[in-house]
Parts: C-alpha cells; structure tokens; sequence
C-alpha cells in the first residue's frame, strides 16, 4: 500500500531498536546469513531478517496452489456494496477448529473505476479520512489489488485446511472497497479471533522488504484499541517471524524496527476491537522486490509465512 490516501499517510521517523522488539533478536544470527544469499542473489528469497524465536511450522504444505492470478475487475455490472463479507467454506477439521480468522485484502480492483465513492470522508475515531484509495502498483502495471487478493485465496485454503472458518472482507465481488471503517467492521461483527491485512508498499526505489503494522493504543471517539494493543503485537511478531523463515524476505530497511512498527492513524486498526495487524509484503516500486511480488511461487510462501504466523498465535 502507498502512503497516500486513507490510511496511508507518512510514516512516523524511525526509531531505535526497543525493549517490545527483543523478541525477534533470536532470530538475527541466521538472517545475517540469510541476508547475504539475498544481497548476492538479488532478491529471489534467500535474504534473512528477525523473528521470534519460539515460533514453529504449524501449517501443512498445500499440494496445490490457486492460479498465479487473481481476479480482475468485471466489465459487466455488479450489485452494489454491501456489508456482509465473502463467505467461507465450511471449515474442516484440524487444530484451529472452532477458531475464525478474517483476512482483509488491502483495496479492490474496482476502486479505480469507482474515484468519487473511495474519496468520501469516514470516521476512524480520531479524525475522518477517504474511504479507501486504489493503491499501488509495480512499474509494469501489476497492482496492489491483484496481489493482495491473490496472497488472500492462498492464505484462505492454507488456514481451512487447518480446520479455522476464514472469512475475506472483500472477494473481488463488489464493485469498489469496503471502506476502511467497514473492513474493521466485518472482523469485529465476526468476532475474529485474529485479522490481518494484506498490502503491499509504494515507496521509493531501493527500499525494500516487509513491514509488520500493529495498532497503537488509542482512545478518542469511536477508537479504543487498548485491550488489542498486547494480542496484536503478539500476533504481529509471529507473522513476521514466520515470514521471514518462510520467505527469506529481509524486514523493511526504510522503515520500522525490525519488519514492525505502530500507528495509530490506521482506520482499520483504530476501528478494530479484536486482534488486528497489517503486513506491508514488500515494496512494489523496487524492481528486485517487485520481482517477487509478482512471482507467482513467492506469494505461496508469503501467504504460507503469514498463515503460519496466525496458527502460531492462535495455538498459543
């Protein structure tokens, strides 16, 4: 996702390396190594980075994965928006019986047919931003969009055969958004146990891997994130760990502390009364990360490293 729009304004300066994030430090003597088959390989997924140190595999590997693809925007009408979420098939049996988690994957393809609706002002509880905005796209057109609603299915096949109801806030299957306070909407009415929001960034050529976004503690009309403050950073440093081991993906080197970093200008977090993060999956504007992104192999290993990260959190 660029920070342009809703919620995408600048990012806050780097900070220094604090107590909250000595967890990933366990993981820093095998990504200097991982980071240097990244540097010599330039990109293809050998780079190392931090994460926690007691996160274990939990999910099976897929014998097949959906197509490369996801799915483009409909020439022909679609019904107007509405709040109920993509529906999920029937959970199977398996560890995370029981457990429901919500995927959001960050825009639509539609919203850049749809400029007047995503521009109008909602309330995120500290102050009012656009509904959604259109988000980014690498230099040869693939867009945000696609790719997030791709890394979703795959996550979603991952998470069921683990036995989770997975629900999307969106499916390709209206013509524009939800907007950002709908989508924190739906993981709240769904009584989620986890959420996580798919993006990916559009910042300036050279800066490169992931970032883990976690919800910052705030108060102020309809925002109260204080009781997910604690469970969301808990859920933010298992996907992040288990997507560097799974990716070889190095953390962000142009912003956060170690692939995270807090907001609290986010309406998606701020709206969110469970267990809530974003992942910025790299930035699209790079052509070495942009290589991965739009590789169809790389965002089964991404949606494998996050999907891994929630069943760590879920099972505790």
């Amino acid at each position: 996702m660029s920070y342009v729009g809703p919620d995408f304004e600048p990012p806050q300066p780097r900070r220094r390396r604090g107590p909250l994030t000595v967890a990933l430090a366990a993981l820093v003597p095998g990504a200097l190594l991982g980071w240097l088959v990244y540097e010599t390989v330039g990109g293809s997924g050998g780079d190392g980075g931090s994460g926690r140190a007691d996160v274990r595999s939990s999910s099976p590997a897929v014998s097949s994965a959906p197509s490369d693809d996801a799915k483009e925007p409909s020439a022909s009408p679609k019904p107007k928006p509405t709040a109920t979420p993509s529906a999920s098939a029937p959970a199977a049996s398996g560890p995370l019986k029981g457990k429901v988690v919500v995927i959001d994957p960050g825009h639509n393809p539609g919203n850049f047919q749809h400029a007047s609706d995503i521009n109008r002002q909602v309330d995120i509880g500290t102050n009012r931003k656009e509904c959604d905005t259109t988000g980014t796209s690498t230099n040869d057109g693939y867009t945000e969009a696609k790719f997030t609603l791709d890394v979703a299915h795959r996550m979603r096949a991952l998470l069921q055969e683990q036995g989770a109801t997975v629900k999307l806030t969106q499916d390709g299957d209206r013509p524009f958004g939800p907007c950002v306070d709908e989508r924190a909407r739906i993981g709240n009415q769904a009584k989620a146990d986890a959420v996580v929001s798919i993006h990916a960034d559009g910042s300036g050529a050279g800066n490169r891997g992931f970032h883990v976004i976690l919800p910052g503690a705030v108060h102020a009309g309809a925002a109260d994130t204080r009781a997910i403050v604690g469970p969301s950073r808990d859920l933010g440093e298992r996907v992040a760990g288990r997507f560097v081991a799974v990716t070889g993906s190095a953390p962000s080197n142009y912003i956060g502390d170690g692939g995270l970093i807090t907001r609290k200008d986010l309406g998606g977090l701020n709206l969110s009364t469970v267990p809530k993060v974003f992942i910025e999956c790299g930035n699209m504007r790079d052509s070495k990360d942009a290589a991965l992104l739009t590789s169809g192999a790389w965002r089964q290993k991404a949606a494998q490293g996050i999907s891994e990260g929630i069943v760590s959190f879920l099972r505790g």
